[in-house]
């Protein structure tokens, strides 16, 4: 019973620290990388599907992609999906090949997208608290319900505390990482 408690609590908190991971992934740092677009969706005959169901991504160089769609009629709705997405960059087309460059970043918009991470980092270990506090509400209804021994409440509260203090260093080196990447630009 305990050890399912544990290892459920391992594998959320895990699930949102690899949460985190992908998230800041998307993330423009100013660098060229196929995660930057890859959460862009294109209408493909009337229903969205990611972009790399339908084009070919791959980094220039350090500061340029280019996304060479499958079909020829799929330019203009690459194009147009680039545009609608949230990332603010403008696609150059030249025949079959889409463009993106990406300009280099402020100071002040380093400083912006610092803070973002940090804010991402301190939601996902609100996220890991939780997956505590969840558990420990587990172990504490086992206790009242008489199934475990106080001994074994405090040992499981321990190591579910344990859990808890090593995801969030995950967290905190995740976040660390993405603030040097961002700032050394």
């Amino acid at each position: 019973m305990l050890n399912d408690i544990k290892k459920d609590a391992q594998t959320r908190m895990g699930k949102s620290v690899e949460t985190l991971r992908h998230d800041l992934q998307r993330l423009r740092t100013g660098r060229a990388s196929t995660a930057l677009v890859e959460g862009i969706r294109v209408n493909y005959y009337g229903s969205d599907v990611p972009i790399s169901q339908v084009a070919g991504i791959a980094v220039a160089d350090a500061r340029s992609l280019t996304i060479t769609p499958y079909e020829k009629q799929m330019v203009s709705a690459v194009e147009k999906a680039i545009l609608a997405s949230d990332l603010g960059i403008t696609p150059t087309t030249a025949g079959m090949v889409i463009r993106i460059n990406l300009p280099a970043l402020t100071e002040e918009r380093r400083k912006d997208l610092a803070k973002h991470v940090s804010h991402e980092g301190e939601s996902a270990k609100v996220a890991i608290r939780n997956i505590r506090r969840d558990a420990i509400q587990h172990v504490k209804d086992l206790l009242k319900q008489k199934q475990i021994t106080e001994d074994e409440s405090r040992r499981a509260d321990d190591e579910i505390q344990k859990l808890t203090d090593r995801h969030i260093k995950d967290v905190d080196a995740v976040v660390k990482a993405k603030e040097d990447e961002l700032m050394a630009l």
